[in-house]
């Protein structure tokens, strides 16, 4: 079996995890062109299910996956890793 994790991003749709290069927030105006962009090229996958469009995830493919739900909401869903005030091995 692979290591694929599927997320939910709204709408009965879901993403694979393990082929996203990232997660931001569509109301910046670099997510924008970013979005028109891929629309030109027919890069997009709008799976907003006609609402307003709240994240945007960046796939390997260079496709993007517009999403209704926020970025906060879609972060819950990641595996677990390890606990970022970990001290790091090594240090003084």
């Amino acid at each position: 079996m692979s290591n694929e994790h599927f997320i939910r991003i709204g709408h009965g749709n879901l993403a694979n995890l393990s082929r996203c290069v990232a997660i931001v927030h569509a109301d910046s105006a670099p997510a924008r062109r970013m979005i028109q962009d891929a629309r030109d090229r027919l890069m997009v996958v709008d799976a907003s299910s006609g609402r307003k469009t709240r994240t945007v995830l960046v796939m390997d493919s260079e496709h993007l996956l517009l999403s209704a739900l926020s970025a906060e909401e879609i972060a819950r869903q990641l595996p677990a890793t390890a606990p970022a005030d970990e001290p790091a091995e090594g240090g003084d």
